[in-house]
């Protein structure tokens, strides 16, 4: 009878070999994504702090002192209940909670799972109404290497970038002095209501629209959704130049990102999946870039992300960049490494077996 391998234990351990020296020879030559992604994921958290760190300085220098009583981890920012540039309601604890550092940590998690990498364009949607999220998501993208094109809205809801004095432009100005964060936004609005901050005082409108004609970005004044849906788009083509936008990133629930139509209330926050895709009338940039096949990055219902990835809710104090179960469970493993793992302990389990078959006969 044909022995297995040829002849005595020789085979078996010619076989082993040779398949380990296969193994080691392609995890040192193939080009598998960047194998450690927690490096990453520290980095832009360690970022997000600086940031913070930044923006609460600049904050107390425009004499807009932070409140210890609605921001106690001192973070500068959590805005104001109510303002002139206030569009709605908000929840206090969910916009402390992503002041928390690892946020920034959890997007970079998000854009490897995407299939973003460095040197990719990345659209982003950002309503003032989080601007810790904002943070977050540029801090991920300058570690990894990315080509943020951003459009921005500068309304904000309860306790988001409301402080007339001190508003997301401000902050943004503060994070390019600092040298912290290099932000050239493509585009702003007014944000709020049919993005023209309808729900917003004519006192907010004003300086809103004031600050927006003195920065010299181009200024969104667009009420009617589908035609805003399409200018945006056109700004983040014409923003990525010759790359294609491989991810957007909603942050907030700005009008003109999520849309009208009521299914987005269902979509659920982090990578999202499934995204139904109404009609132009009702479509908002995210569902556009869904109809694209553009992974969508959905940053909404703080909770839900807590709960689904493991970030604590209204930390007090805020956790030290780097700490907490994200760094463990978040989709920062390197899967075409593991699968490779997985076919040579498969292939040494059947060597083993068909030995142990062998000796038996």
């Amino acid at each position: 009878m044909k022995r297995p391998f040829g002849r005595g234990l020789f085979g078996p351990v010619t076989a082993a070999a040779a398949l380990s020296f296969a193994y080691l020879l392609l995890v040192r030559f193939l080009p598998f994504p960047e194998p450690d992604v927690r490096a990453e994921m520290n980095k832009a958290s360690r970022t997000m702090a600086a940031a913070t760190a930044a923006i609460r300085a600049c904050r107390v220098e425009e004499g807009a002192p932070v409140d210890r009583e609605t921001d106690p981890n001192g973070t500068g920012l959590i805005g104001l209940e109510t303002s002139p540039i206030t569009t709605s309601a908000g929840r206090l604890e969910a916009k402390r909670t992503t002041t928390n550092p690892n946020f920034a940590a959890l997007v970079v998690s998000l854009f490897h799972e995407a299939g973003v990498r460095r040197g990719d364009a990345v659209a982003v949607g950002a309503s003032s109404s989080f601007p810790a999220l904002i943070v977050a998501t540029l801090s991920a993208a300058e570690v990894m290497g990315l080509e943020p094109v951003v459009i921005s809205s500068l309304g904000a809801s309860e306790w988001g970038a409301n402080i007339p004095g001190f508003n997301w432009t401000d902050m943004e100005d503060c994070l390019r002095a600092a040298g912290v964060l290099a932000i050239s936004p493509l585009a702003r609005a007014i944000g709020g209501d049919e993005d023209v901050g309808r729900d917003m005082s004519p006192e907010g409108r004003a300086l809103l629209e004031s600050r927006i004609r003195e920065s010299g970005v181009p200024f969104l004044e667009e009420s009617d959704l589908e035609r805003n849906v399409e200018l945006r788009m056109k700004l983040y083509r014409e923003g990525a130049g010759t790359r294609p936008i491989k991810a957007f990133v909603n942050i907030g629930g700005s009008w003109a990102n999520i849309g009208t139509n009521s299914e987005v209330l269902k979509l659920r926050p982090g990578l999202a999946s499934g995204v139904f895709v109404p009609p132009p009338t009702e479509r908002g940039v995210l569902q556009a870039m869904a109809a694209e096949k553009i992974p969508v990055i959905h940053l909404l219902n703080i909770k839900g992300l807590c709960e689904r990835y493991g970030l604590p809710w209204d930390p007090r104090p805020l956790p030290r960049p780097g700490e907490g179960p994200l760094f463990r469970d978040a989709a920062g493993k390197n899967w075409p490494s593991v699968a490779l793992t997985a076919v040579y302990v498969l292939a040494m389990i059947v060597i083993m077996f068909l030995t142990r078959r062998r000796f038996s006969e």
